[in-house]
């Protein structure tokens, strides 16, 4: 059996109990199909193999090995992570295009008395979904920008804003990456196909109705790109702006960025591109820092020095409609829960 989706909400709320994907690892890995297993049926080197041998000896003894493959990947599945579902169970199966891959592994799991599905078309179909969302369609969402310069915990009052009932669109959590320079984070971006499945869940968790606030970018987080769609709404949207004063700006990101700021190979090898833009002198004045152990000194002059101009500029001509401005003399955790709180009746008094 088949399970036809028409829209990116009907994949996304399936209904199954478990949704498998049998691609490779490497596909797997890419992109794929928001909690689905992987459960491949062909690995990385059999897919290669199996089309070696398609394209270069013969179609038919390329079918023949390829299926001899899947059945002895799928029986070990059977026998090994799925052996514990009972007669009820209902997974819904899909590979690359809706092929061979998932209509042999549905397959066997029929035969056996599982209520088992494959998606028409298979993650190509799921794609054409969440490109038609962010590529192709304006977002339904009302989008509210939270701006401000670097350091002004505007990613830090984020959940601050969630538990209050504010929603809210983490973009950086997303890309899993702090926007900056210093931006890197443990195990790294996912694919710029893997953040969109990322983006694409989280808009749908969000009722278009209510403002949903999102944090000031660039239109790049680190090497992933914002999706036109996204971008263009974030362009369009009004803005609540953060102020802080330098110091207590610095003293937030000696805190939020202790981190990189402990490696200092690392933040030396990271700063020295800006050689070329800054000056040789500056950076050099960050290494002594660096060498002196010196973080909330640092933290200034990397924030007065190269993060502010660079958001200055940012603002040269863009008009912009700030709904509301909101000072801060700290940045502590109970000024940014004070700040919060400000935030969202600000949202409310503009909505």
């Amino acid at each position: 059996m088949t399970r036809r989706f028409d829209t990116l909400d009907d994949f996304l709320d399936h209904g199954f109990d478990t949704v498998i994907d049998v691609r490779s690892p490497s596909e797997y890995a890419e992109d794929h199909i928001p909690g689905a297993i992987s459960l491949p049926v062909l690995d990385d080197e059999e897919r290669a193999r199996v089309g070696t041998i398609y394209k270069q000896q013969s179609p038919f003894l390329a079918r023949k090995i390829g299926a001899a493959l899947v059945f002895h990947n799928a029986a070990t599945h059977i026998e090994g992570p799925l052996a514990g579902h009972d007669g009820g169970w209902r997974p819904l199966v899909y590979c690359w295009r809706g092929g061979q891959r998932s209509g042999s592994f549905a397959w066997m799991l029929q035969q056996i008395g599982w209520r088992a599905e494959v998606v028409p078309g298979g993650w190509r179909t799921y794609r054409r979904l969440v490109t038609g969302l962010l590529y192709e369609n304006p977002l339904p969402h009302r989008l509210i920008q939270l701006g401000g310069h670097t350091g002004t915990a505007k990613t830090a009052l984020l959940p601050r804003l969630a538990e209050r009932g504010v929603q809210v669109l983490d973009l950086e959590g997303l890309a899993n990456h702090r926007g900056s320079l210093l931006g890197q984070m443990p195990g790294g971006q996912p694919s710029q196909k893997g953040f969109e499945t990322r983006l694409a869940a989280a808009l749908h968790r969000l009722d278009p109705a209510r403002p949903v606030i999102v944090e000031a970018e660039s239109s790049k987080i680190g090497t992933l790109i914002l999706p036109p769609s996204l971008w263009e709404g974030m362009k369009l949207a009004p803005w609540i702006e953060i102020a802080a004063p330098i110091e207590a700006r610095a003293h937030y990101l000696a805190r939020a960025y202790d981190d990189i700021l402990s490696d200092a190979e690392t933040l030396r090898t990271r700063l020295a591109p800006l050689r070329h833009h800054r000056g040789h002198a500056l950076v050099d004045d960050w290494e002594k820092l660096i060498a002196a152990g010196e973080r909330v000194a640092l933290c200034r002059s990397l924030a007065a020095d190269h993060y502010d101009p660079a958001y200055e500029r940012s603002r040269k001509g863009r008009e912009r409609q700030v709904i509301a401005r909101l000072t801060t003399d700290t940045l502590d955790d109970a000024a940014q829960d004070t700040l919060a709180g400000r935030i969202a009746a600000a949202i409310e008094a503009a909505t």
